[in-house]
């Protein structure tokens, strides 16, 4: 199942590949004041920025994040080491800039935003509100969502991003939701096939036993509704989350204008298994950010044929990885726009 906006949206989304562009790019940075090459995967970002962008005048000054928000019915099942109110609590905390995600965001000059996808609870002041339910059903004993309402959340992330994207050059999505590391391991097993043992992992801090019952859970679930990766809003509707569902729009409405997306870790790059499943043009829109200390993100950044920027062990989420690799991205483009090149700076190169 999907609608007009999201096929308008997906057919939208061309590649981001001119040799032409490229060539103009590349040869700028070849004729920086430094050896061709020798800032590395820096000038690859700088690239790979200009053509997402379709630009070789590259500007980087307007940054956003995005938190996206739910609740998760399969929390039930005790997968996670926190109690499900937790949520709530967190997007309270986001709104009033105590979190790890608004501290980052504050230093590196990006604006954030808090999206109310389906959090269980009251409406908080200060967020956007994209509200479905109050949270997802278990998908243990049924399906997460309806259809409608998975193509509902998708429809939401597009219209943010169509938004968004008049006032950023770059946006990074995060996200927030207990028991939401358990449903992006179910998704990622579900379009891989790679058994959820291999697919599960610590999330807010489980061990043991909890690890073994998370991935039981999955198993269980994978066999009651079958979902197909033919069918990328079945499976979002099957084991997904209306957070999950509204960055997957939120990637392809960027990707449509133009915008690039910086990807923080696991969820959401669950929510990029649905999106590329969609979209495979999709792939030059999106930087992901870092290896994230959960389990399965390796595999799934293999899955996606992806290459992180960061790895420092981190697996908290919110965006903070995203926020990080936003500002790596910016400092690529600065490099490109303010160093001089040799004519420039009156240095002779290397003559061999």
């Amino acid at each position: 199942m999907t609608s007009n906006l999201i096929q308008r949206t997906v057919d939208a989304v061309r590649p981001a590949s001119s040799p032409q562009l490229q060539e103009i790019i590349q040869h700028r940075l070849d004729n920086l004041t430094k050896p061709p090459g020798s800032l590395g995967r820096l000038e690859q970002l700088a690239l790979r920025y200009g053509l997402a962008r379709g630009v070789a005048e590259l500007t980087l000054r307007r940054k956003s994040m995005y938190i996206f928000c739910a609740d998760h019915g399969i929390a039930a099942e005790g997968v996670s080491a926190y109690p499900a109110t937790v949520t709530v609590q967190m997007v309270r905390n986001f709104v009033r800039g105590g979190a790890a995600i608004n501290v980052i965001c504050r230093q590196f000059g990006i604006e954030t935003a808090v999206v109310d996808m389906g959090i269980n609870g009251p409406m908080e002041p200060g967020t956007l509100k994209c509200r479905i339910a109050l949270g997802t059903r278990n998908w243990l004993h049924a399906p997460a969502m309806t259809a409608g309402q998975a193509v509902q959340c998708v429809e939401a992330g597009i219209k943010l991003a169509a938004d968004a994207a008049t006032t950023a050059d770059v946006l990074g999505v995060g996200e927030m939701g207990i028991g939401n590391t358990t449903t992006a391991a179910a998704l990622f097993s579900a379009f891989s096939g790679i058994d959820p043992q291999l697919t599960v992992g610590l999330g807010t801090g489980v061990t043991g036993d909890v690890l073994v019952r998370k991935a039981e859970v999955i198993r269980q679930a994978l066999r009651q509704h079958a979902p197909s990766g033919s069918d990328p809003i079945g499976v979002l509707a099957s084991v997904g989350g209306f957070d999950i569902g509204g960055i997957c729009g939120f990637l392809l409405g960027a990707a449509a204008q133009r915008v690039p997306v910086v990807m923080d870790g696991f969820i959401t790059g669950a929510a990029a298994l649905i999106a590329q499943a969609l979209s495979p043009n999709l792939r030059d829109y999106l930087f992901f950010s870092h290896l994230s200390a959960e389990s399965g993100h390796a595999r799934m950044l293999e899955f996606l044929g992806s290459q992180p920027l960061l790895s420092l062990d981190m697996r908290l989420g919110e965006g903070t990885g995203a926020a990080l690799g936003i500002n790596l991205i910016e400092t690529a483009v600065r490099l490109y726009t303010e160093m001089a090149t040799f004519s420039e700076a009156s240095v002779s190169r290397n003559s061999e």
